[in-house]
């Protein structure tokens, strides 16, 4: 406990030292748009930052396996407003998906990946070179985005599952999805402490295969945090600075990849 202690107030004077001299753009725009992958239709949200000079850099956003809402929302815009371009596909919905879903629906790869294409398209935003943002679920659409797509970039998953949710249960417990071993671009990785632990395990290994071959990882793991802790309502103090924490210093690692 001591540790933890030591490491809250850490990220606290941090947050004070950096909060007060950085703005932060507020205001953003919000386009409805959809693209078809065969016969499905998926509807998709492109958010533009006011502020910077366009072709703004852009974002894939992958939700969660509670599919599009309100907490989503939220997620996409604090990285907008950080003056990143954001395209947030619903990609649930056009196969009727039910909230929660206990399996995964390998046909929503291709309707997730789509969004890339559909972002060269826009031309206020720079689509050449991208950035995954994956939260739980959707953090193993991020990798394999990243293993398949040259476009990408860099890749952060908030708490991402890191291997098929319809592999075995021996698969689920003591491996990584084999993708990891064919990503070559920045990867950062956003979790709680208290996190599930088998989810915890799995990102650890994740992180471990990606430092072992070289590949620029980073891990920020938020004591006294957990799962889901940048959008639940009994949101801890240590949550909510970490929830802010953890936007900045994701946006940092986009901006950074992107200017490449």
């Amino acid at each position: 406990m001591l540790i933890i202690s030591v490491r809250l107030r850490l990220i606290v004077m941090l947050l004070l030292a950096t909060s007060a001299g950085q703005a932060v753009a507020a205001d953003i725009s919000v386009r409805n748009l959809s693209y078809r992958n065969g016969d499905v239709e998926v509807d998709a949200k492109l958010y533009l930052p006011a502020a910077g000079k366009a072709p703004h850099p852009a974002v894939l956003y992958v939700h969660a396996r509670r599919g599009w809402d309100a907490e989503a929302d939220g997620q996409v815009r604090r990285i907008a407003s950080r003056g990143i371009a954001v395209i947030a596909p619903d990609y649930h919905s056009p196969r009727f998906i039910d909230r929660w879903p206990i399996a995964h629906d390998p046909a929503t790869e291709k309707d997730v990946e789509l969004a890339i294409d559909a972002l060269k398209k826009i031309p206020d935003v720079r689509s050449d070179r991208i950035c995954v943002v994956g939260f739980s679920r959707g953090g193993y659409h991020a990798i394999l985005l990243a293993a398949r797509r040259a476009e990408v970039a860099c890749v952060v998953t908030y708490y991402g599952h890191m291997v098929n949710p319809n592999a075995p249960e021996p698969v689920q417990v003591y491996r990584y999805a084999p993708e990891i071993e064919k990503i070559n671009v920045p990867v950062m990785f956003v979790v709680g402490e208290e996190e599930q632990e088998l989810r915890r395990t799995g990102i650890r290994r994740a992180y471990y295969a990606l430092l072992k071959r070289g590949v620029p990882v980073e891990m920020l793991m938020y004591p006294h945090a957990r799962r889901a802790f940048d959008f639940r309502q009994d949101q801890r103090d240590e949550e909510k600075l970490a929830t802010e924490d953890a936007a900045r210093r994701a946006a940092a690692f986009i901006k950074q990849a992107l200017s490449r």
